[in-house]
């Protein structure tokens, strides 16, 4: 017998949240819970205005339904039809009575990225009551058996309140990846920020996740302690995360849109943004007090100035100090080039800038935009808000 918590509410077909890790592009996205429970954090743009809610297992079940039914529909459809474009597909399909437009899209993106992985939406699905959790994560796995990889985002502070017995359960129910955003492990970092957590929390939950077998996921903030707190933060968070070996450590620079809190203490001057070559230097400090651990660091996003400061720890330490050190040795002028390159998506890597045509696009562009050593960091600053 299901126990779900009782609700009033009416369901009212599939939902997928705003958001999911870059890492889940081609996941199946599952929503269990709505917007963020703590939705303080002053450098996150998402869930401001929107309220946080948690869906009955009833609904999120006739979800994984629905995008079962359309997997079978798509089959039936590919099987018949041999190849065909994703727009006649969607017309055959409105013919189908059974199924929902947003599941069926849903599903024929799914279908088309493989069908491997599946991500629990939205920001903390694991604050639900753990055996809740485990019927949804059971569902899925008998209408999808195949499925090879179910992930989640969540809190540290969340993670540190669930007994081992209880995350025990969810991973052998499927939940095998936790995405959790350390950000920074310096307490005045977390608290300027926030966060709502403290570094020994972090610690703790990270512990737990492994503890129960999951893989674990931690992202990292540059930039997000400002001058103020750069090295602390560089140093504070290499500390926490070598003290939890995570699975996969990821990079995420500092971006501050003008809908955050932390943009109105930027511009009254309570918070000094570090330049792109203060962040170089800080990464540059984080990846040198690593030690100990064998984590993946991962660079996939776009908001990196370094796409390529990627690895496995300790063998690939040395190679990604190298690129940083690398730019850093750079004439100022040449900085900027690739700073405005590297946004603008013409380099992903300093080498690029060994190819005539990239670096020609990328010098027009600095001409274009009136770029020069004292204004840099503002255009990146502009150009790093289109991505977020």
């Amino acid at each position: 017998m299901s126990r779900t918590r009782k609700t009033d509410e009416i369901y009212q077909g599939f939902e997928q949240g705003p958001i999911r890790p870059p890492s889940e592009a081609y996941s199946l996205l599952i929503r269990v819970t709505r917007n963020c429970p703590w939705n303080r954090c002053t450098f996150c743009p998402v869930y401001k205005g929107s309220r946080f809610s948690i869906r009955s297992v009833d609904h999120v079940k006739k979800d994984i339904d629905a995008v079962h039914t359309s997997v079978q529909i798509i089959r039936n459809i590919a099987g018949q039809y041999g190849r065909i474009r994703r727009a006649e597909m969607l017309k055959i399909a409105g013919s189908y009575e059974q199924t929902d437009p947003m599941a069926f899209n849903a599903a024929l993106n799914w279908f088309a990225g493989g069908m491997e992985s599946i991500f629990i939406q939205d920001a903390n699905s694991l604050i639900i009551k753990p055996y809740e959790l485990v019927e949804i994560l059971n569902h899925l796995k008998s209408r999808f058996p195949r499925v090879r990889r179910i992930t989640s985002y969540a809190r540290s502070h969340t993670i540190a309140r669930i007994k081992d017995s209880d995350l025990k359960e969810i991973k052998n129910a499927g939940l095998n990846r936790i995405h959790i955003g350390l950000e920074s492990g310096s307490d005045k970092v977390l608290k300027m920020a926030k966060k709502g957590v403290t570094k020994e929390t972090h610690v703790k939950a990270g512990l737990k996740v492994k503890k129960a077998g999951m893989e674990l996921s931690e992202y990292i903030m540059p930039g997000l302690g400002g001058r103020a707190y750069s090295k602390i933060h560089a140093l504070e968070t290499a500390d926490a995360l070598n003290r939890i070996n995570p699975d996969f450590i990821r990079l995420r620079t500092l971006a501050i849109p003008n809908s955050v809190a932390l943009f109105d203490d930027w511009q009254a001057g309570r918070f000094e943004k570090c330049t792109d070559l203060m962040i170089a230097k800080e990464i540059l400090l984080f990846i040198q007090a690593l030690n100990g651990i064998t984590s993946v660091v991962k660079s996939d996003h776009i908001l990196n100035l370094f796409e390529t400061v990627e690895g496995t720890l300790p063998q690939d330490k040395e190679p990604m100090l190298d690129i940083l050190r690398t730019f850093l040795a750079m004439e100022p002028e040449r900085q900027c080039v690739y700073q405005v390159g590297r946004r603008l998506g013409f380099f992903s890597r300093i080498s690029d800038m060994e190819s005539p045509h990239r670096l020609k696009k990328a010098e027009k562009a600095c001409r274009q935009f009136g770029v020069t050593r004292e204004n840099v960091d503002e255009v990146i600053d502009e150009l790093m808000k289109r991505f977020i």
